[in-house]
């Protein structure tokens, strides 16, 4: 059987609902405004707003990989090179 859709765009929402340090749901990347008049905007305008949803997104999990790939460079520079075990 096929799935009702009684809205033409749904909402990103994914039920964490957690803003991070610059206003942004941690869940579904909509700013405050975005959340809360989500039902007031028009299809269009909501399609925007998942599209802009989206390159939060994709920016916050590139800051997130070049972060880690840092912190892993700098925990294999912090290791002492192995030692022969052959006298010179």
């Amino acid at each position: 059987m096929e799935q009702l859709e009684f809205f033409d765009v749904l909402s990103p929402c994914i039920g964490v609902c957690q803003v991070n340090n610059r206003g942004y749901c941690k869940g579904c990347f909509r700013n405050r405004d975005e959340r809360f008049n989500w039902l007031l905007f028009s299809s269009g305008q909501k399609r925007e707003v998942i599209r802009l949803c989206q390159d939060r997104k994709r920016r916050v999990l590139a800051a997130a990989r070049k972060k880690q790939l840092e912190l892993n460079f700098e925990s294999d520079s912090q290791q002492t090179p192995p030692q022969d075990s052959l006298p010179l």
